[in-house]
């Protein structure tokens, strides 16, 4: 083919599979097709075989209402049908016009009324229309009892041909590339057979299937016909073709003819087969002369067709639930030695090499892990597996499946023959792993009915070179190379699972040591809090004995022995007050926090908050007062309830201006007690209100001694009684801090 043609041949290809075939603007021959306005029922347009079949001219009835054409009874009953609910359950409607058996179909699309009278006395009948129920019933009963699909297959097309009379039946199963294969056949003995072969996708064009997928049935009583155009050709409404996708008679494409006489049939019949809202085959039907087949029987087929997808999906559901229950024993194996593994879930998976090829009847294994390349079987090479899995990374696929692997990555080319196919899945960890299984190549011859690198074919016409179908339907063997055996539904389910576990497990492991580093801390600040507070009682008790041989009322060297023991023992005592701390903090977050509570009188607590803490309020002449309430008690441990009191009413004598005043009270709170510290400080701005229960929270200024844990730890003594605290401030006019404790019955 020189450069022009076959410029002009990918030009035409590209029209053919762009085609507009569900607005033809005609129809078949064997009826007349009218569409109706609503609700007046006025013709708006009609084929042009009104004419013949109707006796009418289409001028004569165009925009005239509905009897006008067919008669008062017959537009009566079109109008009744109608109104019904759902049209597809309208009552059968039989009628006789100008002398010709009709039977009327109706449905509405694209905001129009469209009706279909369809000839009853055309070309050769199909001859087993008689005693169709009974025949129904015995062909459900066929169908059921098929243990296998190709067994159903096989049930279905001999049924169907004994009900049409088709010289040809054929079950066709689509490929995910778009091919097809026959998988079931029902011929006449003298028919070319087609079992087995595949054909390419552009027989069936996209535009096509996607008209198969939302229609259950298609008919062709003759390839010969010359197609009946609509008057007007355009919608007078709209000024739009008209939409046909579901109209019965509609036109079909040329091409199509073509290729069905090219088949050696002149008549066809297909019923789509579909899995969901996806079409998954067809069931098609050929004769090799004109042949009718009345719409009761080709409800028939179609509830065939319908009863088969269900049973085609449920029996691929259960072999899919077979194959991943064939799967679990491995899976847990391998689960388990992941658990066992000392460092990560990969080592355990490593250690298992022929279980984890076994588990999808690999031929090799790749694992990495970092900087670690594990390998088994037959698998490609180091560098070679590296570059795939960062190929495989940049995909962001968490499990891939290819049985073709060079058609996606031309580098594996190199290597087809160990590893055609690979099945992956990895982590999302920040350092490379994962898991890829590899099938090496099986070669095999493919039969296609015809050569597929050549579906069509140009030829001249009147209009200029159009494209025709091919004309030779020879079985056409390929050598496929660089395809290994598909990955089941099986395999892709269980590198999903075991990538499921891994995550499981790693993050199980993940968690586990990040609790054994909690406690080898707590346990650490516990030991060195306990172990430092005996050296820190000595200093202040050897503080003490040097203080009372060094007199600050003495001389000078005396006087600054005495000062530097003063810093000593306050830095002693500060650092107690820290042990202390940070040991509370380490129990309550390792949850290890414990209390003893008992009942407490409230006004018993406050006498021995003022007693030791009126000292530190005098020092800054604060009038330090408390309001206990009315014997109140509650259930509380005593040593951690005065240091919460103990912590917020020294906050507050530490932020407190000088003759300020600190006000505690204490009231009922329904099943608690609302205790509430209140100063006159200077406050606490309001980005920071939100963070002073964090750890380590403080006030930089005027708080040269804060720790940063004080607030927290009476978080946690609060909550550790099942009580809550809380803290309002303004800046300038002081803060309110409320905790409850609760009641004592």
């Amino acid at each position: 083919m020189s450069q022009i043609d076959r410029a002009t041949f990918e030009r035409l290809l590209a029209n053919c599979a762009s085609e507009p075939i569900q607005f033809p603007g005609a129809i078949q021959p064997h009826g007349v097709l009218l569409t109706l306005s609503e609700p007046g029922h006025e013709l708006l347009q009609v084929s042009a075989n009104i004419e013949t079949l109707l006796g009418q001219r289409p001028e004569q009835v165009l925009g005239q209402p509905l009897a006008r054409l067919i008669g008062a009874d017959a537009a009566a009953a079109v109008v009744q049908a109608s109104q019904t609910e759902s049209l597809a359950d309208a009552a059968q409607m039989l009628m006789t016009l100008n002398g010709l058996a009709f039977e009327a179909l109706l449905h509405r699309h694209d905001g129009v009324l469209v009706l279909e009278l369809e000839c009853q006395d055309v070309h050769q009948l199909a001859a087993n229309d008689k005693g169709l129920t009974s025949n129904m019933g015995r062909v459900l009963r066929t169908l059921q009892a098929a243990p296998t699909l190709p067994a159903l297959y096989e049930a279905c097309v001999r049924e169907i041909q004994k009900l049409t009379g088709y010289d040809r039946v054929l079950v066709y199963r689509f490929e995910e590339a778009g091919h097809g294969q026959v998988v079931a056949e029902a011929s006449s003995p003298d028919m070319e057979l087609y079992n087995g072969l595949f054909f390419p996708a552009s027989d069936i064009p996209e535009q096509a299937r996607e008209l198969y997928r939302r229609n259950w049935l298609r008919i062709i009583p003759d390839a010969s016909y010359s197609a009946v155009e609509l008057v007007p050709r355009l919608r007078p409404d709209t000024g739009q073709p008209l939409d046909m996708s579901f109209a019965t008679l509609r036109s079909v494409s040329p091409v199509h003819c073509e290729y069905m006489r090219n088949m050696g049939v002149l008549s066809s019949m297909s019923v789509s087969l579909l899995k969901g809202d996806k079409l998954w085959g067809l069931i098609t039907c050929g004769h090799r002369t004109p042949l009718y087949v009345p719409p009761e029987l080709r409800i028939a087929c179609q509830t065939l067709g319908q009863v088969l997808s269900l049973q085609i999906s449920a029996m691929e559901a259960l072999e899919v639930s077979r194959q991943r229950e064939a799967k679990l024993h491995t899976l847990s194996l391998l689960n388990r030695g992941m658990i066992d593994a000392e460092e990560n879930v990969f080592d355990g998976l490593a250690a298992q090499p022929e279980l984890l090829m076994q588990l999808v009847d690999a031929t090799g294994v790749a694992i990495i892990e970092g900087s670690r390349l594990h390998c088994h079987g037959s698998c490609p090479e180091p560098a070679q597996i590296r570059a795939l899995h960062a190929w495989l990374k940049a995909r962001n696929e968490p499990v891939f499946a290819s049985h073709h692997l060079s058609s996606l990555y031309s580098a594996a080319e190199d290597y087809q023959k160990a590893a055609s196919g690979v099945l992956a899945m990895s982590l999302p960890k920040p350092v490379d792993n994962g898991v890829l299984w590899f099938r090496q190549e099986v070669k095999e011859s493919v039969a296609w009915s015809g050569n597929p690198e050549k579906p069509l074919d140009m030829c001249d016409s009147e209009a200029g070179m159009r494209l025709r179908p091919r004309t030779s339907f020879e079985i056409w063997k390929v050598e496929m190379t660089g395809i290994a055996t598909r990955w089941s539904h099986g395999d892709v389910f269980a590198a999903n699972d075991l990538r499921r576990s891994a995550l499981e497990d790693d993050l199980a492991r993940q968690v586990r040591r990040e609790q054994q580093a909690v406690r080898a801390r707590d346990d650490l600040v516990a030991v060195v809090s306990h172990d430092l507070r005996n050296p820190m009682t000595v200093i202040s008790m050897l503080c003490g004995m040097m203080q009372k041989s060094f007199s600050s009322e003495g001389p000078h060297t005396s006087r600054r022995i005495s000062s530097a023991i003063d810093t000593m023992q306050q830095a002693a005592s500060r650092m107690n007050v820290l042990l202390e701390d940070l040991l509370d903090t380490s129990k309550i977050e390792a949850g290890r926090y414990t209390i003893s509570p008992r009942p407490l009188e409230v006004t018993q607590i406050f006498e021995e908050a003022y007693t030791l803490l009126a000292p530190l309020a005098l020092d800054k002449a604060i009038d330090l007062v408390f309001l206990p309430g009315q014997a109140l008690t509650v259930n509380a441990d005593p040593e951690r309830l005065f240091q919460v009191l103990s912590n917020l009413i020294g906050n507050a004598i530490k932020f407190t201006p000088k003759q300020g005043q600190i006000t505690v009270t204490a009231q009922a709170h329904g099943d608690h007690v609302l205790f509430s510290v209140r100063d006159c400080g200077e406050g606490i701005a309001p980005d920071q209100l939100p963070f002073i229960f964090d750890r380590y929270w403080t006030l930089k200024d005027n708080n040269p001694t804060g720790t940063g844990l004080g607030l927290y730890i009476s978080q946690g003594i609060v909550k550790a009684h099942g009580g809550v605290i809380t803290a309002e401030s303004e800046v300038g006019q002081g803060s309110e801090f409320r905790f409850t404790m609760p009641m004592a019955v």
